[in-house]
């Protein structure tokens, strides 16, 4: 059963519509991640070359795996907006949910901005490559995020199937790309024999590769944000979520594959638009083409769902009384969350005037994988105060608990090696999520009616 949205005293109370099924779960959770095979993963061949990178690709595949599976049990069974905050507040409770909730916001609002970023520097690549100079690109990043926020606004259905169509197209362009350089043609169409050049820095590089390497990925766990609009949470959000990750796996091999075998790995480290650049060197106007088009689609549907995921998770800690219950309003008309999402733009387009992609990018990363190490701890006292068989879930992933023991250990090698090239802002990062909690610990959390927080009809838990 939906939950119902907290309306203001003496307004009627809303519901968010449960009208989307397995693709749309896809549609949210690809077209997040899939801007990430398209740039973003390069970054991890400069900390640890071309095979560093697609170690760590492996390395934290597997990571995501667990992240996956672990999302699709538990979200299946809580099925609310909010996602992992929503499981937070029923399972761990309230100052844990709220840095949750908190950790989603900004690492989708991060993400966001750096899609946007990435709209800007393809037009200006491309402006440039028309002979136009002193372009800017400002005005575009306000009107991509702009744009895709009235679309969110005016509806979910028609937003993440817009972004089913586009996320397909992009997922398609990779796919035609490594058929057209002709892969079985090794020195000819493709040159892995004189570019791979083995771990350049060591087993260290591969450690700092785990960073980046996370841009395969990083967003997958949105699908969450679904489950209180899905038709039916135990067998869209499983479905979608899982095959979503088997999609990611595919375009993160193929991209590497292709990328390596044309571009120099220490150009491929810090290129802008590397699968762009990759199709550039073929000389083939028509993968030129394709790939500028799938490069532009993938940014546009990562920035639609990351608008998507922020406000729910905004939203859902609004109605709960986390933050002021005005962003827990559900338009009348729409049935969407409208004060969530207008309220995190301009916050979006403030990062994105900034200009610092990885850096952006980092905060995004950061703040993701501080909830992946949430869910490590959360499923297991999830299994511990509800065991098989004392209520119903949606989906049961298997091998409890080696995907949250190996989540964890992952998650602990990846900060280290986010310390390796970004200590101070790890450090930085670390310091504004104490100072959140404090803030909370201290002026919301007494509006906060622990009691009131527990909505499924489970067992209580001691202490609500």
């Amino acid at each position: 059963m939906s939950t119902e949205a907290v309306a203001e005293s003496g307004k009627d109370r809303l519901f968010l519509l449960k009208v989307l099924g397995p693709v749309h779960v896809w549609a949210l959770g690809v077209g997040i991640v899939l801007v990430g095979e398209y740039m973003g993963w390069n970054f991890s061949v400069g900390k640890g070359g071309a095979l560093g990178s697609l170690i760590a690709c492996w390395i934290i595949g597997l990571l995501y795996t667990c992240v996956a599976m672990i999302d699709s049990e538990v979200t299946s069974t809580v099925a609310a907006a909010g996602g992992q905050y929503t499981q937070a507040k029923h399972i761990i409770g309230p100052l844990m949910a709220f840095n949750v909730g908190l950790y989603l916001v900004m690492a989708y609002t991060m993400l966001e901005a750096a899609d946007a970023l990435i709209v800007g520097d393809l037009l200006t690549q491309l402006a440039e490559e028309s002979g136009v100079t002193n372009f800017d690109a400002r005005a575009f990043v306000v009107l991509t995020i702009a744009i895709l926020a009235f679309m969110n606004y005016r509806g979910v259905l028609m937003t993440l199937s817009v972004n089913f169509l586009i996320t397909a197209v992009a997922f398609i362009a990779i796919i035609v790309m490594f058929f057209g350089i002709q892969p079985w043609n090794e020195g000819v169409t493709i040159f892995h024999g004189d570019l791979l050049t083995g771990l350049p820095y060591g087993w260290i590089g591969v450690v700092a590769a785990l960073q980046f390497g996370m841009w395969y990925y990083l967003g997958i766990e949105g699908t969450c944000q679904a489950a209180e609009e899905v038709r039916s949470a135990g067998r869209s959000i499983p479905l979608g979520t899982m095959s979503g990750m088997i999609t990611l796996l595919i375009a993160a091999s193929l991209t590497w594959f292709m990328a390596s075998g044309l571009l120099p790995w220490e150009y491929l480290g810090q290129a802008v638009v590397p699968l762009y650049d990759t199709a550039r060197m073929t000389g083939s106007p028509m993968l030129q083409t394709l790939l500028f088009v799938g490069t532009l689609f993938a940014a546009i549907a990562s920035a639609n769902g990351c608008i998507n995921d922020a406000s729910r998770a905004w939203f859902s800690m609004g109605r709960d009384r986390y933050m002021p219950t005005w962003f827990g309003a559900v338009h009348p008309r729409y049935r969407t969350p409208f004060r969530a999402i207008v309220f995190l733009i301009p916050i979006a387009v403030s990062f994105a005037f900034t200009g610092l992609l990885d850096q952006v990018i980092t905060f995004s990363i950061l703040s993701g994988l501080l909830g992946y190490t949430f869910m490590s701890i959360n499923v297991i006292k999830f299994r511990r105060q509800w065991p098989l068989g004392v209520i119903d879930r949606g989906y049961v992933h298997p091998f409890h608990p080696i995907p949250a023991l190996m989540l964890l250990t992952l998650c602990t090698a990846t900060y280290f090696a986010t310390y390796l090239g970004y200590g101070p802002q790890l450090l930085s990062i670390m310091v504004f999520y104490i100072i959140a909690s404090i803030w909370f610990a201290m002026h919301r959390y007494k509006y906060v009616a622990r009691g009131d927080q527990f909505t499924m009809t489970w067992p209580r838990p001691a202490g609500y």
